[in-house]
């Protein structure tokens, strides 16, 4: 078995990263795992921030804006499946590095398009690479974290994915009136340089080596890690605890995601998912348009708008990140979603009379659905077995491409067939009600380890 000079004799994979105590090894991969996701948020909302000077351009009709905005979410959905698979076969790393890939080129592909129809096409293509990285990466992020401080340090790395939907806002303000909605495009394929370095700079998984019988690896990777740790820390490392028990060593299926324990999981989960992307997809995607077209706003001011809802997400993120080991995931996923459907029902209730009202609301809506977006990408990879984690955390993804896909086609419906914004965000508000009753089911996972989550 491999050791490292000066290290007590190595426990279990689980143990051994359980002690590793913060370092310049955890800033460094979750710097690069970061900027990763980073990219993928920016990319994801291009289309939202493209739309008003598209339908303009090309003068799109409502039915044509919903295709440009939901192509993307479409690929995304099937991104997640085909991610799920390859990151519990062929590796985490890998999986995020080819995704990042196909985000980055496709995204040149877009900036390239003459119509519609090809811009729905390669955001489509866009779409396969960004729904796969971020479930997976999430995923591993969660295999490196430590049991008791696992929900700050995975939340604090999932709050550059709000980070991004709000940079990508700040420079489309500026970008899209002055160089074009193509120039967007074309800065948010730059992490293809990233996809080419990734896998030499961030280790495997040493959790996913040893579930796949790659044990000699795994301790390799394992010593590597230790380390380099003790390296930056100039410390010893303490005894590995013991730990209670150990994931059995087999083969993720799918099939296990709908047997067992796991079938409650499973169905509580992809409900959740669905409902937070469902009402945060479909009301921002929209709000750009909505701010110009129905309220006669101007361009900067609706993406100001858009943008502060951005920033208050992110300050809903924030505030999760720094609570949710101590309240636990259950109580934060009840609240936040109580806070998005009370927001919403105001709105609903007080009319969408102005721009600025309904600036004003959506912003509280996005302090809680964006807290419970993150949330998810935490608790998911929590509920499943090393085996199968990324299956589960990608089937969540599913769900979540899902409410993205639907969200903004419901409110095309509503609007195209003369209804009411009020509509709209009663509709939404109602769903969210749903989500809260949901999340009083989920299973509590605070301050445990992966494997006695899943033992």
């Amino acid at each position: 078995m491999t050791t490292v000079a000066g290290l007590p004799p190595a426990g279990s994979i689980a143990a051994r990263l359980e002690r590793l105590p913060h370092s310049r090894w955890h800033v460094k991969v979750r710097f690069l795992i970061g900027a990763v996701t980073f990219f993928e948020a920016f990319d994801q909302l291009l289309a939202a921030s493209a739309l008003p000077v598209l339908m303009k351009e090309w003068h799109l009709t409502a039915g044509q804006a919903t295709l440009a905005v939901t192509a993307g979410s479409v690929g995304m959905l099937f991104g997640a499946l085909v991610a799920g698979w390859m990151g519990d076969a062929v590796g985490r790393v890998r999986t995020v590095a080819v995704g990042v890939a196909v985000t980055a080129l496709a995204g040149l592909a877009v900036a390239l398009s003459t119509g519609i129809e090809l811009f729905a096409l390669f955001r489509f293509a866009q779409g396969l690479g960004i729904g796969g990285v971020v479930p997976v990466a999430a995923t591993y992020i969660n295999e490196i974290a430590r049991s008791d401080k696992r929900g700050r340090f995975v939340l604090l790395y999932e709050m550059i994915f709000p980070a991004g939907l709000a940079v990508a806002t700040l420079v489309a303000v500026w970008v899209v009136p002055n160089l074009g909605w193509r120039a967007m495009f074309l800065i948010g394929a730059l992490p293809v340089l990233i996809a080419a370095v990734l896998p030499r700079h961030v280790a495997e998984s040493p959790r996913w080596l040893l579930a796949r019988g790659r044990t000699e690896e795994a301790e390799r990777v394992i010593a590597a890690i230790e380390a380099e740790v003790v390296r930056s820390t100039g410390a010893p490392l303490p005894e590995p605890a013991a730990v209670e028990k150990g994931e059995e060593s087999a083969r993720g299926r799918l099939r296990e995601l709908f047997t067992g324990r796991y079938l409650r999981r499973t169905t509580v989960v992809s409900a959740l998912w669905f409902v937070a992307y469902y009402v945060n997809h479909g009301i921002s995607v929209w709000l750009p348009s909505l701010y110009t077209g129905h309220f006669g706003l101007g361009l900067a001011t609706a993406l100001g708008y858009t943008l502060l809802s951005n920033v208050t997400g992110l300050l809903g993120t924030l505030l999760v990140a720094l609570l949710i080991d101590r309240v636990g995931r259950r109580p934060a996923l009840v609240t936040a979603l109580g806070g998005s459907a009370l927001a919403l029902t105001t709105l609903a209730v007080t009319g969408a009379a102005s721009g600025g009202r309904v600036a004003l609301f959506a912003s509280c809506t996005t302090f809680f659905v964006y807290a419970v977006n993150c949330g998810l990408y935490l608790y998911s990879p929590e509920l499943y077995p090393t085996r199968n984690r990324a299956r589960g955390a990608a089937f969540g993804g599913l769900w979540n491409r899902l409410g993205v896909v639907l969200g903004p086609i419901v409110v095309g419906a509503v609007l195209g067939a003369g209804g009411s914004l009020t509509l709209v965000f009663a509709q939404f508000a109602a769903v969210a009600v749903v989500g809260t009753v949901i999340a009083c089911f989920a299973v509590e996972t605070k301050g445990r380890t992966l494997e006695e989550l899943n033992a």
